[in-house]
Formats: structure tokens, C-alpha cells, sequence
């Protein structure tokens, strides 16, 4: 099976988080594109979305399904997206598609994170995908220095040759070199760096529930 049948899959597979009648949260990247898809089949049962980016927003509203801001919303049910990488806690690193803090901010309010990942993104420890780091422009020299302090290099993502700006204005850094133990003490540590906006790790908000694609069918992880 090829990586965008299961996508296709776990996408699908999703839809049995969506409670008919509920505002459903929604993530951002290749993996999200196929639940989005798999959405538009019973976006007659739903309200509509939140949507965690601008590329998301754009595909939900073609396909029918109206957008909420998450400020005009209460507490979400489910929260849907991919990850990067995710270990066997549920703990996981994101922003490859430079979405992060959107994501971390739709996921703190919605009642379950529920992931959807090929079985490649499942990993012992976190750290081999480059971890992303939405930042202030002003601070990148120094957050780049401190990291390098920590071991890991770090190298601002860049887009037709410049910097990368986020939905939020912001740039990302890319570290590599790490290996992430203990991700929630790392996640409240970077966080408190002036300058960082968020850090990819995702273990305060981690994952309640993921969907691994592999090639046996799709298999349910809780943690």
C-alpha cells in the first residue's frame, strides 16, 4: 500500500471520532487533506469546523463545510490531525507544514487529540524528524545559539529563497540533533525562551487516540 493509500485510509477511519452535531477540530497537512476529503461525505451532520490553518480553511469551504474562528466557538469534542513523529505515550512532534501554534491552540481546546499517522511517524524516541519552532523574527540568532547550546543545529526554514512566514507572521526554525526524552519538561522549557512562539513538541497537548496506517489496515493506538 502506497503512503497516500494510508493516509486515505486513517483518514477515513477518522470519521468514527466525528460526532454528528458537533464542531469538529481540524488539522493541517497531507494526512488531514484525506480526513478533510472523508469529511465532506457527512458534513451534512456537522456545524462546520475549526480549522488550524489557512490552507485547511481553504479546502474545507471548497468542499462545503463552513469554518469557524476557534474564538467564536466553545470547548471541540475531537481534535483531527497528522504528526511528524509520535511515541508510544502519545507524545508528538509537528509543524512540518508550519501550522504549529495554530494546531497546539485548537488542540488545547478540544476534549481529545485524535492522530492520524502512516507507521512510519511512530518512533521510540522523539527527535530525528527536524523539530520545528515557530519564532520571532528579532530572537532567531539567539534561540538558534541556544539550541546549539543543547546540541542541536538549528536553520531557519526557508520558502523561494527567504524566510518562511507563518499564518502568524512569524518564522520557523528547524532543529536537528536532538533527542527528546522527556518531552514534556522540554516543551514547558523551550516555551519559556524569549522569542519562541511555540515549540513542535506536542506533549502537553499530545495525542488521546492515534490511527496508524499500516499495511495490515489501520491499527488503534490509546494511550
Amino acid at each position: 500500500m502506497t503512503q497516500d493509500e494510508l493516509k486515505a485510509l486513517v483518514g477515513q477511519a477518522a470519521l468514527q471520532y466525528v460526532t454528528p452535531g458537533d464542531i469538529v477540530g481540524v488539522g493541517t497537512g497531507s494526512t488531514v487533506n484525506k480526513f478533510i476529503d472523508a469529511l465532506a461525505s457527512m458534513k451534512d451532520q456537522i456545524p462546520g469546523a475549526v480549522s488550524s490553518s489557512e490552507a485547511s480553511t481553504l479546502r474545507l469551504k471548497a468542499l462545503g463545510i463552513p469554518v469557524f474562528e476557534a474564538q467564536a466557538v466553545g470547548e471541540l469534542s475531537v481534535y483531527i490531525d497528522g504528526a511528524d513523529e509520535i511515541d508510544a505515550a502519545g507524545h508528538m512532534v509537528k509543524g512540518g507544514g508550519a501550522a504549529l501554534t495554530r494546531e497546539k491552540i485548537v488542540a488545547a481546546q478540544s476534549r481529545r487529540f485524535v492522530c492520524i499517522a502512516d507507521d512510519s511517524k511512530l518512533v521510540k524516541t522523539l527527535g530525528a524528524f527536524p523539530l520545528p519552532v515557530e519564532v520571532i523574527p528579532m530572537a532567531t540568532a539567539r534561540i538558534v545559539r541556544q539550541f546549539a547550546a543543547l546540541g542541536g543545529t538549528a536553520q531557519v526554514r526557508l520558502k523561494d529563497g527567504a524566510p518562511l512566514v507563518t499564518d502568524n507572521g512569524q518564522h520557523i526554525i528547524d532543529v536537528t540533533g536532538l533527542q527528546i526524552t522527556d518531552p514534556l519538561a522540554f516543551e514547558s522549557s523551550i516555551n519559556q525562551w524569549p522569542g519562541v512562539v511555540t515549540v513542535g513538541v506536542f506533549a502537553h497537548q499530545k495525542a488521546a487516540v492515534c490511527l496508524l496506517g499500516t499495511s495490515e489496515g489501520v491499527k488503534t493506538l490509546t494511550f
